[in-house]
């Protein structure tokens, strides 16, 4: 599960990316051909010519073994593996159980080019014809890995991300010592390894989680959360925005002080990002900080968020208004528990992932094209694919000191608004939906996007069954009411994150209030 493996033809590049891709990740990184040359003695072309393919087979799969006993029960490493390692069956039975394999690809001619910058290096493909035959021989061999990527003519920075995306493996810095975000389908089969090898486990160890959930998960989860021996305090609470108050927190702590829990002792969140806001902020400030784990169940929780250590509540006056950066200690992303989503979960999730499209990654729109179906076909990579943008433009500025943080923020300062003047009745995603579409219509109001930008918007919210609209409930003076409370206020006045491009947001940008009226009135039902 925690071992990342980079395989694929001669000249590929697995060597170079894979040490890159480790240093992103502060992982350790294996180059598994340079080991055989150091566990023989000699090159791997002497090791063809004087001892054969059989003896180097046989060197390659105990070296296999090895990395992998290794790196259990700890975070993981970057594997490159040769050309051929995984045509043995057991070998590739035995990393395709130690974690995800990906299959780097580019045309002939460009591993060719490259191979003949260093002739001689590679025992099976000593020149074009060579190298031709060997990748029609295993055509069918690397077709058959589900991970692919095309690597041919991708900068080197460019491939590292898109191998992230494609293996769902992230790293957060700058914010404590950093941590882990992981998309392993099936993954909460393994939350134990996953904890057990950033936390040390003590003897007491705190779960929370939300009714719906609890029916649908902790059955699974709860088992391996007493493992090795340790007792497990379990906290449940009302599902939705309800929960996001003070006493709720205060009642976690009164159980967790009941339960033993020290400064050691792991909490869980299991749930969406009501469960995982309401626990981080629990934990940031029982004993002064405990560590804590998100497993976030929904997809607004899997793409925002379970991401970037911001934990919070709400007051009755505005939303998010009490809460404390404290990062989690990593985060274990399971695709599957959506399958227990109901539709309009999914739909609250999709405003965020459209809200990552605008702010970064095209591919994500391309995705959403076919609507709610669409998504749900390729739920795994738009989840992976939305998790890389925030990943990203957290790690640029993980305590919003730079203003880069900000670009989260578009379609919710009005979705905020909207969601505070309806206390708390309307939901988030709906909210944030609105909102991208009213904040597209403030920038071209304010001659940043073309006049027809807001209806594009519209149409992406539309397209996946979401409101576009201020509900009549809300009327200007409890918008406006609502907006002067909002937490992103600078010097007294509320500030935008506009969404104005494909690919651009605008920070930190005021709004005239008569410009803000009038498109209140023009988005209003």
């Amino acid at each position: 599960m925690e071992l990342l493996f980079l395989y694929g033809p001669p000249g590929v590049g697995k060597s170079t990316l894979g040490a890159q891709l480790a240093q992103v990740l502060a992982l350790p990184f294996v180059d598994l051909d340079a080991a055989i040359e150091q566990e023989a003695g000699r090159s791997i072309p002497q090791i063809f010519a004087e001892q054969g393919e059989r003896t180097f087979r046989s060197l390659e799969r105990r070296l296999l073994q090895r990395v992998i006993r290794q790196y259990q029960g700890t975070r993981g490493a970057v594997v490159a593996l040769g050309g051929g390692a995984l045509l043995d069956p057991a070998n590739r039975m035995a990393a395709e159980a130690a974690g995800p394999v990906l299959v780097l690809t580019a045309p002939l001619e460009v591993l060719a080019q490259r191979l003949s910058q260093a002739p001689g290096s590679r025992p099976l493909a000593q020149n074009r014809e060579a190298l031709a035959r060997l990748l029609a021989q295993r055509a069918e061999h690397y077709a058959s890995f589900p991970r692919r990527l095309n690597v041919g003519d991708l900068p080197i920075p460019q491939a590292v991300a898109e191998a992230q995306i494609a293996l769902g493996a992230f790293r957060l810095h700058g914010m404590g010592a950093g941590y882990d975000v992981r998309v392993v389908p099936h993954g909460l089969q393994h939350i134990d390894r996953f904890l057990a090898a950033r936390n040390e486990w003590g003897p007491a160890r705190a779960l929370v989680t939300d009714a719906n959930v609890h029916r649908h998960h902790v059955r699974h989860v709860l088992p391996r959360l007493t493992q090795p021996q340790g007792q497990v305090s379990v906290q449940v609470l009302q599902p939705g925005e309800v929960s996001k108050s003070l006493a709720v927190v205060a009642d976690l702590w009164s159980a967790w002080a009941v339960a033993g829990l020290d400064r050691y002792s792991p909490v869980v969140a299991l749930g969406g990002g009501v469960v995982g806001d309401v626990t981080g902020f629990a934990a940031a400030t029982y004993l002064r900080g405990v560590p804590w784990f998100n497993l976030p169940t929904s997809l607004l929780a899997m793409v925002d968020a379970s991401i970037g250590g911001k934990t919070g509540i709400d007051l009755p006056i505005g939303k998010n208004l009490v809460g404390a950066f404290h990062a989690p200690t990593g985060v274990l992303v399971d695709p599957e528990t959506l399958s227990t989503l109901p539709t309009e979960e999914w739909r609250y999730g999709a405003a965020e992932v459209l809200k990552h499209g605008l702010i970064g990654d095209p591919r994500l729109l391309t995705l959403l094209q076919d609507g709610l179906r669409g998504l749900r076909a390729r739920a795994d990579e738009v989840v992976r694919r939305a998790i890389a943008v925030k990943v990203r433009v957290v790690n640029q500025d993980p305590y919003e000191r730079t203003g880069l943080r900000a670009q989260l923020n578009a379609g919710h300062t009005v979705g905020h608004a909207i969601e505070a003047a309806l206390a708390y009745r309307f939901p988030h995603g709906a909210a944030v939906a609105i909102g991208l579409v009213v904040e597209a219509a403030l920038a071209a109001a304010l001659g940043l996007s073309p006049a027809d930008w807001p209806d594009q918007v519209a149409a992406w919210v539309r397209g996946l069954g979401l409101p576009t609209h201020i509900p009549r409930q809300v009327d200007w003076a409890a918008f406006r009411s609502a907006m002067q409370h909002d937490k992103k206020r600078r010097h007294g006045h509320v500030t935008f994150a506009l969404p104005v491009a494909v690919g651009r947001v605008d920070v930190g940008v005021r709004v005239p209030e008569d410009v803000l009226e009038k498109t209140f009135e023009v988005w209003h039902e």
